[in-house]
Parts: C-alpha cells; structure tokens; sequence
C-alpha cells in the first residue's frame, strides 16, 4: 500500500490491485471541475515560447495574487519552486508538521516542529496555509507575527498551494525585497490541470533572479504559458468556482457526519477523517472502487477529495454506510 500513502493518485494501480472500472478518485485535493478552455486554445507547438510570452503569464499570474509581476516568478510546477528555493536559501530550519514531504526536504537538515512550539523558534519555518492534509489554516495576523518573529537570517517559507479558493489567507501583497518571505503558488489544484505542472515563487527580486538563474532559459511550456495565461484571465470562473466550491465542500461535510464522520479542515477541496483504522477504510472504499488517500506515519487518518457531483457523493455515501 505503500504508493498510495505517498501521495495522492494512481488510479491504473488501483485498477490492477483491486479490479473495477469505475473508478471514482478522490484521493487529491485538485479541483473536480477544471478550467474550461484549455482544449479550445490554439497552441503552436513548433516554436519556443519567447520572454515576452513568459512575461505576460507572470503578470496575470500577479494580477491574480495581487503583487507586483516583479515578484512572480513562473516555475514547472511548484514542487520544483520549494527544492529550488530550499537550495537556495539553505541554513537550519523547521517545517510545520503534518504537512507535505516536500517540506521536510527542501532544506536539508530539517526538522518538524509542532503548532504550540512556533512561537519559541525563529529561525527558518516553513508552513502550507492552507495546511495538506489536514485543512488548517493560519490567519494572516498569526502569519505576520511569525514572519515578525525571525531572526535576521531566517526566513518564512510559505505554501500557499490551495490559496486560491479564498485570497484573503494569502500574503503575497506583503512580498517586498525587504521582507525574508517567499509564497509559493500552484496553478493545477485551484484550476483542475495538474498535469500543466505550472507553479510560481513570490518573494524578493534577487531570490527571484538566482532561481530564474538555475532554472534556465524557457523553464515553462508553450502549453502551460497559453493556458494559465489564459486562465488568470477568467475572471468570472474563478469567483463563480470559489463560491462553487464552498457550497459543495459544505454538502460533503453534511454527507461525512450523517455516515457518523467528523470532518476536519477548512479547505474545500478535501477533508480529513480520524477513524479506528484508516487504512482499513482506504481498503473498503477501494473495494468499491473509489480512491482516497491514507497515511503510513498517521494509520488513523484518511483524506477524502471534494467529489465532483451529487452522484459522486451518494455513491461514497453508500460506502461509508455499508460496513
């Protein structure tokens, strides 16, 4: 079991372990409903996208956040933007555990911390706002005292990969080359494409300038440029699937507590649920062919993805009712 307790997906393994079709996968926290007009763009594929193409991605990238396109920088995906930016920076520092294992391994060397010890460190932290896999989210007045908080030669490293679906959590308009902070933001939850792997680094020019630096010239495709440029541009979707999301979240919430669930976290694109015994739930849910996400380090814990209709969640529902 130990592919899907690393991260979420695999759906044709989950085919060939378990049999079935069918498959309902809810073993991400991506967007159930992407972003409609990537397959109606016309992309030229013959030719390297130029630095003005790039230029314009990152300026409604900034639009979007609400920063200056100085402090954008656009990377293939943002896994890569935190192990650049911890190679970079380098020097001790912490994570805020539970999170992604990516945190712990950006920065060599670091270690987990806990939420009641933040305010007794100040060196290098790194957090996820909103928190994966359990929802947390930390107001940005607790944010700020954080970053406040650190010593002259440490820094704030700060994920915000599902910050979209409610920018007044985010701190990207506090990006300055004066602060020792740096955001981190995806484009594939929010939009529902991951596979355009398209992220992008917030933070001080020159931190900006040395990844462009070690990432090279046309670090994003052709694809990715046309499609999240385009994307940013949609206004419209983006608050109508905000308020889309909150509403569906809200119905799964409903569903998880009458199958006798307390849901945890506030992010709307998953939830998390201590049981008896997660991976004896992760098991039963596969066995009816739909895919959630369970934890080696954490047995107890299951994270289940936002299903992307009513017929999706009544089918969980059954699921979790039966057994």
């Amino acid at each position: 079991m130990s592919g899907w307790t690393w991260h979420g997906g695999g759906i044709e393994a989950a085919r060939r372990h378990f049999g079935g079709n069918d498959w309902l996968d809810l073993s991400t926290g991506i967007n159930p409903h992407p972003w409609p007009g990537a397959d109606a763009l016309t992309i030229d594929w013959r030719r390297l996208p130029g630095q003005e193409d790039l230029a314009g991605l990152e300026a409604e990238a900034a639009g979007h956040f609400g920063i200056d396109p100085r402090h954008v920088c656009a990377v293939p995906g943002t896994e890569l933007g935190l192990r650049l930016a911890g190679r970079l920076l380098g020097g001790p520092a912490r994570y805020l555990a539970p999170t992604y294992r990516t945190h712990g391994e950006m920065i060599a060397g670091a270690a987990p911390i806990e939420p009641d010890a933040l305010d007794a460190d100040n060196g290098t932290l790194i957090l996820a706002n909103p928190n994966n896999p359990d929802g947390r989210i930390l107001p940005p007045a607790r944010l700020l005292d954080l970053l406040d908080r650190r010593a002259d030669d440490a820094w704030l490293l700060l994920d915000e990969a599902f910050a979209d679906v409610d920018p007044a959590q985010s701190l990207a308009d506090w990006i300055d080359d004066a602060r020792r902070l740096v955001i981190f933001r995806s484009f594939g939850k929010f939009f529902g494409l991951a596979g355009v792997r398209l992220g992008f680094v917030l933070g001080p020019a020159p931190i900006l300038a040395a990844i462009r630096t070690a990432i090279g010239a046309w670090p994003v495709s052709a694809g990715a440029i046309a499609i999240g440029t385009a994307a940013y541009r949609d206004r419209s979707w983006i608050e109508a699937m905000r308020t889309q999301l909150h509403a569906e979240a809200a119905a799964l919430d409903a569903m998880l507590v009458r199958t006798g669930h307390r849901p945890a976290g506030a992010c709307p694109l998953f939830r998390l649920l201590e049981v008896p015994d997660g991976m004896a739930l992760f098991e039963r849910l596969a066995r009816c062919a739909i895919l959630t996400r369970p934890f080696a380090d954490r047995p107890r814990r299951l994270r289940i993805g936002l299903p992307r209709d009513q017929a999706g969640r009544a089918r969980l529902e059954a699921a979790l009712a039966d057994g």
